[in-house]
């Protein structure tokens, strides 16, 4: 991707940090070296793992509760709404406030929420409208906490390092993805829903513990802009001239709301397919994070990001998703859900770290919440919906639909790029790539 002038996120006008990562290539961990990231990165390891415990609990907890997929599906609905409905909002107020202090607020609310849940299941009064309110006040928080976390990265580590530290972002997100279900798997066996939510409730004391250890004078601050009048429509037109943004989040976009919809098609394969219980759907969900965890390690590694990467990894994905639907049998399934979860996770951080690349500091956060709200805030629209054609033609067909949509927007903006970037094909020993024609503007170079 071409980084643009949006690539340098100079440190504000505070002392120049004393502590960074050593010069030279980077590796696959090199931004671990920097205190303050692996303060951070602690902190989360521990509250995803609690996270993706909740996901599990939540999701079975309403489908034993309503005996539905497109209960799941509401709930997931309602727990992105609020990023459909606020997330541009929450960008400005990114863009506004001091992370830091954001991210410290944000991370308690969601712990709080968390052990509310608990309490209710515990106490054993819990009923379905509880869960989704418990879903839905989450997902006001993460209106806020979403960019705030996104943005605060590249504060963390600098601009050297950005994308290698979105992609260990994202490791870190599907390590705890390997072990939460899991957990939850046995939790919810052993002694009900209810330990899964307290225990993530009080994951949240890790983030907050290392957010207060991190040494300020060794971030790289962005000046918070003066509150002003038309920072949202500043932010959409800045998006809307930049076809190295606008064309990631487009593709993200539909591939978040039709094609991350696992807690629907997953829990229907478990109950009406394979009848399986809630190990059986633990199970999935580690096969999908462990090759989504594979898939961020090898961003990592690559440290850079590509146009061309992307839209492979869409097809890739939404061909797969498709596939998969169909799998005759149990482990033919459970095996095809590792190479789902490479591909989604390469799609979701090559787009991250090609956008915030390309988008210039002081707009960072406007962007980051438009980029997650199309990602994430799609799902109101595309769960209940694939819900529905899940209860009604079934399981795979459910999942099959999810994938051929996926599929087709990979392709339709696969062509569009390719025109703009004045891109044609190649068939060669690799497989078929775009492959620049005559350099022409930004696009040719991202390819």
């Amino acid at each position: 991707m071409s980084t643009g002038t949006g690539a340098d996120s100079a440190p504000g006008h505070t002392s120049t940090p004393t502590t960074a990562a050593p010069a030279g290539k980077n590796s696959m961990f090199s931004s671990l070296r920097i205190r303050n990231y692996r303060l951070f990165a602690t902190g989360q390891v521990v509250s995803n793992t609690g996270t993706w415990m909740q996901r599990i609990a939540q999701d079975w907890l309403v489908l034993s509760l309503t005996g539905s997929a497109s209960a799941v599906g509401i709930t997931i609905a309602l727990q992105f709404l609020p990023m459909l409905m606020f997330g541009l909002y929450g960008g400005v107020l990114a863009d506004r406030l001091p992370k830091r202090p954001l991210l410290l607020a944000t991370q308690s609310a969601m712990g709080l929420t968390g052990i509310a849940l608990a309490v209710l299941t515990l106490a054993g009064h819990v009923q379905v409208w509880h869960v989704y309110l418990a879903a839905f006040l989450l997902g006001l928080v993460t209106v806020l906490d979403n960019p705030a976390r996104q943005t605060f990265v590249p504060e963390m580590v600098g601009k050297d390092q950005v994308a290698n530290a979105i992609s260990l972002n994202s490791a870190n997100f599907q390590s705890a993805r390997l072990v939460g279900p899991a957990i939850a798997g046995v939790l919810i066996t052993a002694v009900g829903s209810g330990w899964a939510f307290l225990l993530n409730g009080l994951s949240f004391a890790a983030p907050i513990a290392g957010l207060l250890m991190m040494r300020t004078r060794e971030l790289h601050p962005v000046e918070p802009q003066p509150r002003s009048k038309g920072q949202l429509r500043e932010g959409l037109r800045y998006v809307a001239g930049r076809p190295e943004l606008i064309w990631p989040i487009a593709l993200v976009g539909f591939i978040g709301t039709f094609g991350f919809n696992f807690p629907i098609w997953l829990s229907a394969f478990v109950s009406d397919v394979f009848h399986g219980d809630a190990g059986t759907y633990g199970l999935f969900n580690t096969l999908i994070a462990a090759g989504s965890l594979a898939g961020a390690l090898l961003a990592a590694r690559r440290g850079h990001s590509r146009l061309r990467l992307l839209v492979a990894a869409a097809v890739m994905f939404g061909g797969l998703l498709t596939v998969t639907a169909f799998a005759p049998g149990f482990w033919l399934f459970a095996a095809l859900l590792v190479p789902i979860g490479i591909f989604g996770l390469t799609v979701n951080v090559t787009a991250n770290s090609s956008v915030q690349m390309a988008t210039d500091p002081e707009m960072r956060g406007r962007v980051m919440a438009l980029f997650m709200m199309v990602f994430t805030g799609g799902t109101p629209l595309g769960a209940p919906l694939l819900g529905w054609i899940t209860d009604t033609y079934g399981a795979r067909v459910g999942m099959a639909a999810g994938g051929l949509i996926s599929l087709t927007a990979a392709l339709a903006i696969a062509v569009v790029l390719s025109r703009i970037g004045n891109l044609r094909l190649r068939v060669g020993r690799r497989g078929v790539t775009f492959v620049p024609a005559t350099p022409r503007g930004e696009l040719a170079t991202a390819a």
